[in-house]
């Protein structure tokens, strides 16, 4: 099952890494003060990506 999982970093901040079916983290976020912070980000990403073209920059 694909998941988000928010954590508590080694410094005390919220951060959501997103979890592929066999368990291999595929995505990460950067740290945040609240809990609710890293939740809305992680929100905000299941909302927003699924439409975000892939740019090559190679």
């Amino acid at each position: 099952m694909v998941r988000f999982q928010i954590y508590i970093d080694q410094n005390g901040e919220y951060r959501w890494r997103l979890v592929a079916a066999n368990n291999e983290i595929v995505a990460w976020s950067e740290g945040y003060k609240t809990k609710q912070g890293a939740v809305d980000s992680a929100n905000w990403v299941k909302t927003n990506a699924s439409w975000a073209p892939i740019h090559d920059l190679t």
